[in-house]
């Protein structure tokens, strides 16, 4: 019988067109987190460093990790579920940052929390779906003889 944590960590890959999907959509996605997370992890502890911060360097240089090598992650397939729960985890604390500021959902004039609820629930989708077999999990999977069956 299959442990919850390795069925979490390295769950029964999608294959066929699914895995095409699902290699295009973390490529996409851990490209763009780790472009997005790039200017924070070279500053990591003061990126946020304006008069109106107050998150402790500490969560800021969690922030910049998870955005970045949680992106490089979900791009290789690397540890899927714990890098989309990291990034889910800074993407719930951006959103609702902008939803204590009174900003839009979507708009022009300012900032918005699309983006950040957007990475928020692909991240909940790379959780439940898995990397898929293109994906390094898939190949630790497949050394580790993992079972197919929970």
């Amino acid at each position: 019988m299959l442990s919850p944590l390795r069925a979490f960590l390295f769950p029964q890959p999608i294959r066929d067109h699914g895995a095409i999907a699902l290699l295009a959509w973390r490529l996409t996605m851990g490209g763009a987190m780790m472009l997005h997370g790039r200017s924070k992890i070279a500053n990591p502890f003061h990126w946020m460093d304006h008069p109106t911060s107050d998150v402790a360097p500490v969560f800021q240089a969690l922030a910049a990790v998870s955005e970045f090598f949680g992106g490089l992650a979900i791009a290789l397939g690397l540890l899927t579920p714990v890098a989309a729960a990291g990034i889910a985890a800074t993407m719930t604390v951006a959103a609702l940052k902008h939803i204590r500021h009174g900003d839009a959902f979507v708009g022009h004039d300012g900032p918005t929390y699309e983006l950040a609820l957007g990475y928020l629930v692909q991240s909940f989708a790379l959780m439940a779906l898995g990397p898929g077999a293109l994906s390094v999990d898939a190949l630790v999977r497949a050394r580790l003889k993992i079972d197919e069956t929970l």
